[in-house]
Order: structure tokens, then C-alpha cells, then sequence
């Protein structure tokens, strides 16, 4: 029987302390916080409960690679001589902490984030939780390790080749990339720039979503995070998939059989499959570590490596500091390869709802790593370094095990703004319910009357920018509305103040980023507004009203009770004045 102690903010972090102390799995820890100063950050936390408020992670324990600062804690990236103390944390860590999160500690990783195996660490490796004769991947080795072990209930990765979706695969659990730029990178360590995101690992996918819900940025490009289809299940979606030929080339026989599987259950769901060739996809993965993008590790930390190479693993410095002859004709070039297969690979994110693919072609133990850490290394993102390149976002989650026990994983793929709906094909994959879209402060409410109502016309304006239905409701009885001569036709919502004069009339209610409330109303034109609409139960949200001027001439409808009602009544030859 569950401890109702531990059900609280403080009894969830002593459950937490407990369980690190008692786990003996190496290598998973640069920093753990002390008993009290957890315990006193936990309290805090009960006291803005008790005082009302709001806090979406209240009392989850989470732990932080330690590439991305927090306050109270050194950042050292995996190299001890650059240690430093920040000031304050990284704002997607601030975030959750104002969300009632606490950090526990932070997590071993690949030195710099430079790597996909969790070997690369003065700190020791992290192997997999599973079997520790293998690896449990990277970079984010530690992170993964913690959440699969239950000794956290979410960390943070940071995913620039595949280092939130490798471990993932490796352990078993979820892992969300974002979309790139739309969680701030400020406050962590760079690896490469231009293409390093952060991520998020949980044991469903609700809270690995509900964890980047919190934490992304209104104001940074992606956050709005439009839906493709709008759909909200795979059933109806339509799924790239490589070609068989292609899957059994590129992985090994256990994934194979997997990946078979899971599409099949992708069908069974009521989604499309369709066989695509890729080949743009994984030829710009190649561009990460095979041409001239290494050199942004090296303008990132090659020098501090040159000047530190005591405490840099080799495999890192024989990587990274080489990087420092790569003419910048040399980039240039890669950029404009880029260019040219973020073109070719354009179609793709067009015609389908996502991509699905192993995350993983295979895995190995820490001896074959040991034998060759670069060819295993490059082995393991084969089928995640695309994802950045070509601005994407991405969720991986547990598909099934080897013979063996070990875990194997898939990966739905979108474009950049598709997290939300990537999140319900997972859940979906995974038979979870669906992922909360009210999480998070940057969702505003917005009351639709006319012709952006749910099956209506323009009902795409609102889905496409990853707006979703809430509630379908009534005014408050003080509204008037009017048949407006407009194409396709609208309504205006008109408030009026002459008792018994208005009507309550039948509403939507929708909810949609403040970002894409903005991006929403560049379409609004006059005589339509918008403004406070009261509803039914009091509350005053936003939504479509009307300049009293459309109504001079304009047929009142106000007795059919609502946009669609009049619709009908026009259908069926009946009239309503």
C-alpha cells in the first residue's frame, strides 16, 4: 500500500533520496543535492500549494545533465577542470522548478555531450540499467539511467545527434526532442549550435510532454508548435516508414523483427503506412559528424580541450580538436548540402503525418565500444542524426525487448511545430490516454461562434496552428447574433445591454499558445474582433465579437441559438428571424 507521506512534495523527495541512496548502479551522478536543502526546496514547494497555487510538477524529482546549469550546483560538462558555479539556472530548469519540480541532481554524461554511448566520462560510464554489460547510450547517459531506474520521475537531455532518443531506446523509457529553439538553450553548455535542442525523459510519454508543455518558450520560433493534420489518434494518420529493403539492411535481426511489429500495430491503430525512400533524411545525418559541422565543437570547447587535454577523455579530444583545420569553405559547402537535402526532404513532412523508425539499429556492450568507439559510436545514430539537420522534432518510446531482455524503441518524426502531435501518436502507440494540452502557461482560451467552428470552413486557421477544441458551450444570455455577407459567411457576435434582448448562444471554446494567438489574429478582419466574450458559467475569455455597425441590415439570427442551428435551418428550407 502506497505511504500517503509520500504522496506530498516532501515525502515524494525523501522516496527520491532513498531510492539514489540504495541504488548501486554506477555512473550515474556528477552531483547529488543534500537531504536538507532538497527537503527545504520540497517545503517551499508545499507552502505555494497551500497558498493556492497552480504548480503542474508539484512534488516531481528531476534530474539535469550536467551540461545545463542549475543554481546550487556546479556545471562541469564532464570535465573536471570546467567546473563552474552558475548564478542562476537555465530557464527551462527555472521553469520547472517555478512548476513546483525539484532537482535532485545532476547526471553524468559523454564529455561536452560528444557522444552516443554514456563510455566518454572521466566520471566512469553509465551502463545500461538492464544489463550493465552493455550501454545505456548517450550523451545523456546518467539521465536515462535515472529515469529507468525510478530513481527520478523525469530528466533533461540534451539531443544534438540522437543523445535524448538513443537512451531512451536503450532503457526502455520515452524521450522528447523538441523543436529546435522552441525550449531556450540559454544557460547550457553548447556542443554544436546550430543544432543542439533540449529533451526530456520520462516513463510516459504524458509526462515527457507535459514537462515540455511547461517549459517551452512563448516567445522563441516553434513554440506555437502548429499540428500537421490536426489529428488526434494515428487512426487516419498517414506514417512514412524506409523501405523493408532499406530496414533490413540497417539494423540487426532483433530490430528488424521490432520495428515489423510496430508497424503493424501503427496499422492496427487505424493509420496509413506507406513505404518512403529516406535516403535525403539520412544523408544529411551523415553531415553532422562526417564533414565540416564538427568545427562548431571545436569553436565551442576545442581549445579548452587543447589547453586541458589531462582531463579530456581521448576519444573526445581526438574528435573534437582536429576540427580546428577545417577551412570555412568547407562549411560553407555543408551548409549549402544542407540546404539542398532539407529540399529534398520537404515532400516528406508535406504529404505525411510523420516518419516512424527504429531509434536504434542495434546496440553493443562495453567491450565492442571499448574495440572501436568511433565505428560503434556512429553505428548508434545512423537513425537519429537527421533529426536536427533537418529541423524536426521527435518522440521515442518503448516498442518492445530483444531476446535478451534488453529494450528496443521507435521513433515518430514531424517537422519543427509537430511535438504535440507526435506526442499523441506515441501515446497512442503506446496505449496511453491522450497527452493534457492545457499544461503549460502559454495556452490562452479563444471562443469561436462562426465559421471556425469544428467542421467549419475555417476550423483549419485554428488547427493548424495547434489550437484545440475544449468545451462546447453557451453565451451568457446577452448576446445578439447576425448573418454577416461575407465569404464563406460568418456571424457577428454582438453584445447587448437591453434586457431580455439577447439570447445565450451556442460556442467553442479553444486552446492555443499566446504565440499562436497571435499569429491567429493577423487574420481577424473587420467588423470582426477580437474581445471578452462572457460565457454561461461567468468567465470572460477571449473570443470573436462583432462592431455594432454589421448589424444594421443584417439578418438577426439570434432565435435559431447559434451558428450552426441557423445553418440547418437554412438547409432544410425552414427560416428563423
Amino acid at each position: 500500500m502506497t505511504d500517503p507521506a509520500a504522496t506530498t512534495p516532501t515525502g515524494a523527495v525523501r522516496a527520491a533520496l532513498a531510492r539514489i541512496r540504495e541504488c548501486t548502479h554506477p555512473g550515474i551522478w556528477i552531483s547529488v543535492i543534500s537531504d536538507a536543502d532538497a527537503l527545504r526546496r520540497a517545503e517551499q514547494v508545499e507552502a505555494r500549494l497551500a497558498a493556492g497555487e497552480q504548480l503542474p510538477l508539484a512534488g516531481l524529482t528531476l534530474a539535469v545533465k550536467d551540461n545545463i546549469d542549475v543554481g546550487g550546483f556546479p556545471t562541469t560538462a564532464g570535465h573536471r577542470a570546467f567546473r563552474y558555479e552558475p548564478a542562476v539556472s537555465a530557464p527551462a530548469v527555472q521553469r520547472c522548478e517555478d512548476a513546483g519540480a525539484v532537482v535532485v541532481g545532476k547526471t553524468n554524461l559523454d564529455q561536452f555531450a560528444t557522444g552516443l554511448v554514456g563510455t566518454r566520462s572521466p566520471y566512469g560510464a553509465c551502463p545500461n540499467p538492464i544489463d550493465p554489460d552493455f550501454v545505456g547510450g548517450g550523451s545523456s547517459s546518467g539521465s536515462g539511467a535515472a529515469v529507468a531506474l525510478g530513481l527520478v520521475d523525469f530528466a533533461f537531455a540534451t539531443d544534438t545527434a540522437g543523445s535524448g532518443r538513443v537512451p531512451a531506446a536503450l532503457c526502455g523509457i520515452v524521450g522528447v526532442k523538441a523543436t529546435y529553439g522552441s525550449i531556450s538553450l540559454d544557460g547550457v553548455v553548447p556542443a554544436s549550435a546550430s543544432f543542439d535542442c533540449l529533451g526530456v525523459f520520462a516513463r510516459t510519454v504524458a509526462l515527457a510532454d507535459r514537462v515540455r508543455r511547461v517549459v517551452a518558450d512563448p516567445v522563441e520560433p516553434g513554440a506555437a508548435a502548429p499540428l500537421a493534420s490536426g489529428l488526434d489518434r494515428l487512426r487516419g494518420a498517414s506514417i512514412a516508414v524506409p523501405t523493408t529493403g532499406f530496414v533490413r539492411a540497417a539494423v540487426d535481426a532483433p530490430t528488424a523483427a521490432d520495428f515489423e511489429a510496430a508497424v503493424a500495430r501503427v496499422q492496427g491503430l487505424g493509420a496509413t503506412v506507406v513505404e518512403v525512400d529516406l535516403s535525403a533524411l539520412f544523408e544529411a545525418g551523415r553531415l553532422l559528424y562526417g564533414g565540416a559541422f564538427v568545427s562548431e565543437r571545436y569553436a565551442a570547447f576545442g581549445r579548452f580541450l587543447e589547453e586541458h587535454e589531462d582531463g579530456a577523455d581521448p576519444t573526445v579530444f581526438a574528435i573534437v580538436t582536429p576540427a580546428r583545420g577545417i577551412p570555412a569553405f568547407e562549411l560553407a559547402a555543408d551548409w549549402a548540402r544542407l540546404r539542398e537535402l532539407r529540399r529534398r526532404a520537404a515532400p516528406i513532412w508535406a504529404r505525411y503525418d510523420a516518419v516512424l523508425l527504429p531509434t536504434v539499429p542495434t546496440t553493443f556492450t562495453l567491450r565492442e565500444v571499448a574495440a572501436d568507439p568511433v565505428g560503434t559510436n556512429a553505428r548508434l545514430g545512423e537513425l537519429t542524426t537527421f533529426c536536427n539537420l533537418l529541423d524536426c522534432a521527435a518522440v521515442s518510446v518503448p516498442s518492445g525487448a530483444r531476446p535478451d531482455g534488453l529494450p528496443l524503441g521507435v521513433t515518430f518524426y514531424g517537422p519543427a511545430g509537430s511535438d504535440p502531435e507526435l506526442a499523441r501518436f506515441a501515446a497512442d502507440f503506446t496505449g496511453e490516454p491522450e497527452p493534457d494540452p492545457g499544461v503549460g502557461p502559454e495556452l490562452v482560451e479563444l471562443v469561436v461562434v462562426g465559421a471556425h467552428l469544428d467542421g467549419q470552413p475555417l476550423n483549419w486557421q485554428l488547427t493548424d496552428l495547434g489550437a484545440r477544441k475544449v468545451v462546447s458551450t453557451e453565451t451568457a444570455p446577452a448576446y445578439r447574433m447576425v448573418a454577416l455577407a461575407t465569404e464563406p459567411p460568418k456571424p457577428g457576435l454582438i453584445r447587448t445591454e437591453v434586457p431580455g434582448a439577447g439570447a445565450a448562444l451556442a460556442v467553442e471554446v479553444w486552446s492555443m499558445s499566446l504565440a499562436a494567438l497571435g499569429a491567429f489574429m493577423t487574420r481577424v478582419a473587420a467588423p470582426l474582433a477580437i474581445g471578452r466574450v462572457e460565457l454561461a458559467d461567468g468567465s470572460w475569455p477571449l473570443g470573436f465579437v462583432c462592431e455594432g455597425y454589421a448589424a444594421e441590415g443584417a439578418p438577426d439570427i439570434t432565435a435559431a441559438g447559434g451558428w450552426v442551428n441557423h445553418l440547418g435551418a437554412a438547409t432544410d428550407g425552414s427560416s428563423v428571424h
